[in-house]
């Protein structure tokens, strides 16, 4: 056995002793997380001065979310990621423990705060996907991350049915006992990430490493961040768009809540086997494909109203997403050194949940003023550009090495 075969047995059985820890966090992180989702407007219109801020919470959230990416990767490169894991899930149960109080005080300012501190842990929560990769083989790093992300199929259960279970113990401050339960949740997450094996980095590799600008410079990187920035944007941006747009066109909410249960399971099911798949045709094959179906989701909402149209639009977008998003994860992974990791991936995440951001606070008045087809039309360019980025990173890989 050659040292290199050796190194990267040791790599993928330390990242195979993770990845269970990581998944199972990542399916107490989702549940939180859908719970804000699932009540948050709710209780911000019972608890803001105006109608017009009862979605701000949500706002909030998703603003944390991009506010904590870079400090993560802070955090992680000073202390090693299970301290980051360990605080983001304390961020996680002070949002519970605050948003809970903030119902029963009848505070929307606290409820925001709290919703920001939830960002704040999704923040931490979406990194989980990387550090399932850290020392892994080529072959294996793919499967690692797709599994982390399996976990969001358990999540799209979980949390609703937190809140389903919850939302009347407490019938005078509804939702309170929602969020005290989300707490507990967060907590159950703190333990199971303590035993993550994701020590400190040694000193001499903090020192090491190239600069940041050096390493998003590269045609691969940027080819990786602007398919993830596109991959997440566009699905967020029609998932956040097609509720209300069903209400619009007359459907029930029966209807949009059966679209968006399958579109959480298109999400993240094929987890199970996307790993695999990238493994076989390669990350810039189903970043491609990926892309392509978000495009189709797109096309197929532009091509009625119907509630078969909209639960085709979910259900593809959400694979698209999927295929998209786990390779662009896996192709960042591919650009930057061990010693580089943890401020490649930060920044990469600042980029895409940045733009996440502007993109969910966007949707409302791009649905408004312009209705359900602009929000796919907007869709197809983006996709197209993010193709073009794709394409030219893999011709100049080709180059690169036909030159070598």
């Amino acid at each position: 056995m050659t040292t290199t075969t050796a190194d990267d047995a040791a790599g993928d059985a330390h990242a195979r002793a993770n990845v269970f820890r990581l998944a199972l966090a990542q399916a107490l992180a989702g549940a939180n997380a859908a719970v804000i989702f699932a009540t948050g407007s709710i209780v911000g219109a019972t608890l803001a001065p105006s109608m017009a801020l009862a979605t701000l919470p949500i706002s909030t959230y998703v603003i944390g979310l991009a506010a904590g990416t870079l400090p993560t990767g802070a955090i992680s490169r000073r202390f090693g990621r299970r301290v980051a894991f360990i605080i983001g899930s304390g961020c996680g149960a002070l949002c519970g423990l605050l948003a809970a109080t903030a119902i029963v005080m009848g505070s929307f300012a606290l409820f925001c705060m709290a919703a920001f501190l939830g960002g704040l842990y999704g923040a931490v929560a979406h990194s989980y996907r990387f550090a399932a990769s850290d020392g892994a083989s080529a072959t294996y790093r793919p499967k690692a991350i797709s599994w982390v992300m399996a976990g969001g199929v358990f999540a799209g259960v979980l949390g609703p049915q937190l809140v389903e279970w919850t939302m009347g113990y407490w019938p005078q401050y509804l939702f309170a006992a929602s969020f005290a339960a989300q707490a507990i949740v967060a907590l159950i997450a703190m333990i199971v990430l303590s035993g993550v094996n994701a020590p400190p980095p040694p000193p001499a590799e903090l020192a090491a490493g190239r600069p940041l600008l050096d390493i998003i410079r590269q045609p691969r990187f940027i080819a990786a961040a602007v398919c993830g920035v596109v991959s997440y944007t566009m699905m967020n941006l029609v998932m956040t768009s097609a509720p209300l747009a069903m209400k619009l066109c007359g459907l029930t909410v029966s209807d949009s809540n059966f679209g968006l249960q399958w579109h959480i399971v298109s999400m993240f099911g094929p987890s199970f086997f996307t790993g695999m798949l990238i493994a076989r045709f390669g990350t810039t094959t189903m970043v491609a494909v990926g892309l392509l179906l978000e495009a189709a989701a797109a096309c197929i909402g532009l091509s009625g109203i119907s509630a078969m149209h909209f639960w085709a639009v979910l259900i593809v977008l959400g694979l698209g997403w999927n295929f998209s998003f786990v390779a662009a994860t896996a192709l960042v992974v591919e650009t930057h050194r061990p010693e580089e990791r943890n401020k490649t991936q930060a920044f990469n995440d600042f980029l895409v949940f940045g733009m996440m951001a502007l993109g969910s606070l966007s949707s409302g008045q791009l649905l408004s003023s312009y209705g359900w087809d602009a929000v796919n039309i907007v869709v197809l360019p983006l996709v197209a550009l993010a193709l073009l980025f794709l394409a030219a990173s893999t011709i100049a890989k080709r180059r690169a090495a036909t030159a070598a």
